[in-house]
């Protein structure tokens, strides 16, 4: 017995690439939001000071350096020592040699221990610091 085949021509499948594109562009930017908007809580709540020059400048590979109101220095949301503080800086300076540094201090915190900081980040040879401040309410 012969199975007939049918009057109309069969026709191979196509996967059609445009809107698998779209679909992959979409998912791919909102990928990128999501994570450039979980990495900003990266530091302690402070209470920072106030410039009136102050801009936004966030960049996810600064290495943060927070002072809180009792003098406890932190990389990050983590606590350290000044030897550890010198270990992790010289690690982020073996990494990219021009990491942005930022020290970020709270309006109550003693000046001596800004300065403190201030000297370990220089012995690591950072020549370039930045402060963080807020900006002045409108």
């Amino acid at each position: 017995m012969h199975l007939s085949s049918s009057p109309v021509p069969r026709r191979k499948a196509r996967i059609e690439i445009i809107p698998l594109i779209d679909v992959m562009f979409f998912l791919l930017a909102s990928f990128m939001m999501v994570s450039l908007s979980m990495q900003k809580a990266a530091t302690k709540k402070m209470d920072l000071a106030i410039a009136v020059t102050s801009k936004q400048d966030f960049r996810p590979d600064i290495f943060n350096i927070g002072i809180d109101k009792a003098g406890q220095v932190s990389v990050g949301k983590l606590g350290v020592s000044f030897e550890q503080l010198d270990t992790q800086l010289a690690d982020a300076l073996k990494k990219n040699t021009n990491a942005p540094i930022f020290v970020t201090a709270d309006q109550a915190t003693l000046h001596g221990r800004v300065n403190q900081v201030l000297d370990r980040v220089r012995r690591a040879g950072v020549q370039r610091v930045s402060f963080a401040v807020s900006p002045k309410p409108q």
